[in-house]
């Protein structure tokens, strides 16, 4: 099949599935004659693999190891649970950043009048140098 029913049947837009042929995330396909895209089952079920792990939210070098553990046999299931307890503590890390980010916004929401005066608790935060960390 062509790029584009590769594309719609896996979710993964063609200039997506390019580029990740061309950093090697999937092996370059086999071309017809007239130099299209030829993609069989095979590269089909590493596409899914793929748009998966990135569903998932695992980086595209990570997805690199993930796709090695998975086409190696003799693979460690440690190996392939050390990469998914790295992503998930980072997740979490993340998750807790975000959740940070809420409660301040709520609490600068909370204090802020919204009504038709100019002063506003929300822009003071923002505009206060002393949260900067860079």
């Amino acid at each position: 099949m062509n790029i584009g029913e590769a594309a719609k049947q896996t979710g993964i837009s063609a200039k997506m599935i390019r580029y990740y042929e061309d950093i090697g995330l999937i092996h370059p396909v086999h071309r017809s004659d007239s130099g299209y895209r030829q993609y069989a089952e095979k590269d089909l079920h590493a596409l899914h693999f793929i748009r998966r792990s990135r569903d998932l939210g695992f980086s595209v070098p990570q997805i690199q190891e993930l796709l090695a553990l998975w086409n190696d046999k003799g693979r460690a299931s440690a190996d392939v649970k050390q990469i998914t307890q790295q992503h998930i503590e980072a997740l979490q890390n993340k998750i807790q950043q975000l959740q940070a980010m809420v409660d301040t916004l709520q609490h600068l929401n909370r204090h802020c009048s919204g009504d038709q005066r100019p002063d506003c608790p929300i822009l003071e935060d923002l505009g206060q140098t002393t949260h900067c960390s860079g």
